[in-house]
């Protein structure tokens, strides 16, 4: 009985009022995702954005902060307020060659020199932190 009443569930129609409700959803969320500004995106939407436009190439290797700078770029959008001057690759690289400098000043044992640089990757981290 129960597999009986299951199929005739699945095989009944939907009215015409019915298609409508189950259609209009779909088209709201549409119009959200095109309403949405750049800096709300996801990197996935960004991505299909990206791809919409024929200038842009190489979109999948492309991480959120390159994707948004792209696409502004291409709708010729300027951006007004940068949240730092410095991407966090940038810092990042920045950090790994303090801490090489750290690793020669264990080496030399000068105490002094790696307490410096150990504030100063402290103070990185801190900065990839604020920026991301």
């Amino acid at each position: 009985m129960g597999k009986e009443e299951k199929k005739e569930k699945e095989e009944k129609p939907l009215d015409k009022k019915e298609k409508g409700k189950a259609e209009e959803p779909l088209d709201k969320e549409k119009k959200e995702k095109e309403e949405k500004p750049l800096d709300k995106m996801t990197a996935k939407e960004l991505r299909e954005a990206a791809l919409k436009i024929p200038e842009i190439t190489g979109v999948h290797s492309m991480n959120k902060a390159e994707l948004l700078a792209t696409i502004k770029k291409a709708r010729g959008i300027v951006d007004v307020k940068e949240k730092s001057d410095v991407s966090v690759r940038e810092i990042k690289n920045k950090i790994q060659a303090l801490k090489a400098e750290k690793a020669e000043a264990h080496e030399k044992k000068d105490k002094a020199r790696i307490k410096i640089l150990r504030r100063r990757i402290s103070r990185l981290k801190k900065k990839t932190r604020r920026a991301a």
